[in-house]
């Protein structure tokens, strides 16, 4: 069996080269690129880029930005989080959850490359409200995020980080395990805004707020009482 200490993050430990979910994120990245390669020729001058509360569309960018504007963005995060275990202070308490972790690099990238795929559909002309697809997306998002937090260990990137939770270890766990569940809660609570489209954005705002809130109080009344 290998030890903890040999193990080498987004690699197998069988055949010593990049694991299937480094793989597949890689394999997302260089789709978006060319998927906005092979439609820059087709699209319009102006992409529209931004849309309001209301589905409506009220931000244009040019279309080398439109296009590929989000595979730019796609890359940085997965560069930025190959390299967060390796700076990391406490890149021992990453290799903890060291799976959990790259599956959370694997949705993140999925979900950014389906924000892009949305925008591009509807620049080649078809008309859906935007609003409500990526409203449902966030609020699986959240929800995959609640249950990602409860593996979480101590770090300086990747959780609740609160002056608190940083201090301690067991300040962390209790506030991961509370936020596990309010995150899953926030999420579930935003899909029913799916059928109040007025007050759509409402219904994701409001719980993700309150948690945050929350979250930090009780990080800091955690640490008060370990403390005494």
């Amino acid at each position: 069996m290998k030890t903890e200490k040999n193990q080498r993050f987004f690699v197998s430990p069988k055949t010593k080269k990049f694991s299937k979910k480094t793989h597949l994120i890689i394999g997302i990245v260089v789709l978006s690129y060319l998927i906005a390669i092979a439609l820059y020729p087709s699209m319009p001058e102006l992409i529209a880029s931004h849309w309001n509360i209301n589905g409506e569309v009220d931000g244009y960018m040019t279309k080398f930005w439109g296009l590929f504007l989000l595979p730019f963005v796609l890359t940085g995060c997965v560069v930025l989080f190959y390299f967060i275990p390796k700076i990391d202070p406490l890149k021992k308490n990453i290799k903890k959850f060291q799976n959990h972790y790259e599956s959370f690099i694997l949705v993140l990238t999925l979900y950014l490359f389906y924000i892009n795929a949305l925008t591009v559909t509807w620049n080649l002309g078809y008309r859906f409200d935007l609003n409500v697809f990526m409203i449902a997306s966030i609020s699986f998002l959240f929800i995959y995020i609640g249950f990602f937090l409860k593996t979480a260990k101590r770090n300086w990137f990747i959780g609740i980080r609160t002056p608190w939770t940083l201090s301690n270890d067991k300040v962390w766990e209790k506030t991961h395990q509370l936020g596990s569940k309010l995150f899953i809660a926030s999420g579930i609570i935003s899909l029913f805004g799916l059928f109040k489209s007025k007050c759509l954005i409402w219904f994701l705002l409001v719980p993700v707020l309150l948690s945050t809130l929350v979250l930090f109080v009780y990080s800091y009344l955690e640490w008060k009482k370990l403390k005494k």
